[in-house]
């Protein structure tokens, strides 16, 4: 079969790229919407990140979540009873498989299958989609495709002097190829980065007999660790009065009230020997793991500056000190990857490795019936984002609500761009509340007294994103209050005094906005 004879599938069925939970839930909720999607998956099975199986993943064995179990789920599906609060990788993937069951998308797979090359149609009209798996390509158009395919599984590896000579007998290996911590005991291995994957990967290794640890960094960020006071970090930074305090707030207060919830909970990285972070903690950037800071107490894991170059195994970092290592291990990021794009595709959202020009990261107006899910650099729980994200995708193109017009999206092109300057990063709290406003299924705490607390104070749970609108479910509430009260996180359904004079002051702000 030629590129000049491809299959014009049924105006319902949509082109889905990649199985992983973006695009998982970007199935569910376009077939809730009598669409028909056909997913591509390149690996064998789904999961995406969470099958540890497929080379596109970057999970290591024994690898849990750094996010609980009430935020690492879908509005749909629970997890199953005796899962622990964070998860391990095998308990995820199994709860993916148990949601695409339920969800009916398993008929819909077409595992084994990677997407080739993704260009518009002859005539402007749908997508041309050219796929390969079991040694046979399929040329296909379809009237939507979405891009799933997520973000971290590109590794961009640093520029470092030497970096290709090192002569450690363990070698060089980007964070994304860490099999875990057997092959580095007694060994001295140099850590670069101060990411969750860097500094979780650096905790490992000290605490599974490494000889020396040593992280390597640009900058020092601020450390959250899993759990504050023993409710899951995810719980109470991650709220919707905090994200609503952040459209009302002056950046540099929302900045320093940031800082106060986590020097509060872990204190700053200098009390314990590792370097002072910015003052402004959006300078700075926020990173976790749950061992790191006391092992630097310990001296179990040494900080230095970012590397000056390598020699040999000679290891030197900016302040002139230097040592021999073993191995060097790099937890310096992703790019963005989506070579299968058309040049022209490409061009128009103004792709590189790090930034990709979008109307709410979803849309763009030159591109209509192409959309983008999970693409984002989100710090904080993932899955409730990206359920809020694929409902309003599905519900934009039924007409369920109101899809952006061709103004709204330009403008909204224009903030992306302005932005491209600045930190990637966004909280989950503002990405929930983006895409819920948008779907439509954004409660209002003060309309709803009795979860006014569960609403503004508790964790975003997916039942809270069920309460109104489009597939809102009778049970909503009691399950958001079940999730509220989890680990002792809300113990009362009453504000204090304390909690109703700053949300008074916020929605005093709020209210001067609209007018």
């Amino acid at each position: 079969m030629s590129n000049r004879d491809p299959i014009v599938m049924s105006p319902r069925e949509v082109a889905v790229i990649g199985a992983g939970p973006a695009g998982l839930a970007a199935g569910a909720w376009l077939a809730r919407q009598g669409f028909e999607p056909v997913l591509f998956e390149a690996a064998d099975s789904l999961g995406g990140q969470w099958n540890a199986a497929s080379p596109m993943s970057g999970v290591w064995p024994g690898m849990r979540t750094n996010t609980s179990r009430v935020l690492t789920a879908f509005a749909d599906l629970d997890h199953a009873p005796g899962t622990p609060v964070f998860p391990a990788q095998e308990e995820v993937l199994g709860y993916l498989h148990r949601y695409a069951a339920q969800a009916g998308l398993l008929p819909r797979l077409r595992l084994g299958t990677r997407v080739e090359h993704l260009a518009r149609a002859p005539g402007g009209q749908g997508w041309l989609l050219r796929s390969r798996g079991g040694g046979q390509e399929r040329v296909e158009v379809f009237a939507r495709a979405v891009v799933a395919t997520g973000r971290y599984n590109a590794p961009l590896l640093p520029d470092v002097a030497g970096l290709g000579s090192f002569a450690g007998e363990a070698g060089v290996l980007h964070s994304f190829g860490y099999a875990g911590p057997a092959g580095y005991r007694d060994r001295s291995v140099v850590v670069a980065g101060c990411s969750i994957s860097a500094l979780e990967i650096a905790s490992e290794l000290a605490l599974a007999g490494a000889r020396r640890v040593t992280v390597t960094l640009r900058r020092q960020r601020y450390v959250l660790q899993k759990l504050t006071a023993g409710v899951p970090t995810d719980h109470v930074a991650f709220t919707r009065f905090s994200a609503l305090a952040g459209a009302v707030m002056p950046p540099a207060a929302v900045a320093q009230g940031l800082r106060n919830l986590v020097v509060s909970s872990t204190g700053s990285p200098e009390q314990v020997g590792a370097p002072a972070p910015d003052a402004d903690i959006f300078a700075a950037g926020l990173t976790q793991s749950q061992h790191y800071l006391g092992l630097v107490a310990e001296g179990r894991i040494r900080v230095r500056p970012w590397i000056a170059g390598v020699a040999g195994r000679e290891v030197t970092f900016a302040d002139g000190s230097s040592e021999a290592a073993d191995a060097i291990i790099l937890g310096t990021g992703y790019r963005l990857s989506l070579s299968f794009l058309a040049p022209e595709v490409a061009q128009a959202l103004g792709l590189d490795d790090q930034h990709i020009d979008l109307h709410d990261h979803t849309f763009h107006p030159e591109l209509a019936g192409l959309a983008f899910l999970g693409l984002f650099d989100q710090v904080g729980p993932f899955f409730p984002v990206l359920e809020l994200q694929a409902r309003w995708l599905a519900y934009a193109w039924s007409g369920a609500v109101a899809a952006p017009d061709v103004a709204a999206m330009q403008a909204g092109l224009a903030a992306c761009r302005v932005r491209r300057g600045g930190p990637q990063a966004v909280p989950m709290h503002a990405m929930a509340l983006l895409f819920a406003r948008n779907a439509g299924v954004e409660p209002d705490p003060d309309r709803w007294p009795d979860l006014r607390r569960a609403l503004l104070f508790g964790p975003l749970s997916p039942a809270s994103f069920r309460l109104v609108g489009p597939d809102r479910c009778a049970d909503a509430a009691a399950r958001m209050m079940t999730d509220a009260a989890l680990f002792g996180c809300l113990v009362s359904p009453s504000m204090t005094d304390e909690e109703a004079a700053r949300w008074e002051a916020v929605r005093a702000g709020l209210r001067a906005n609209a007018a």
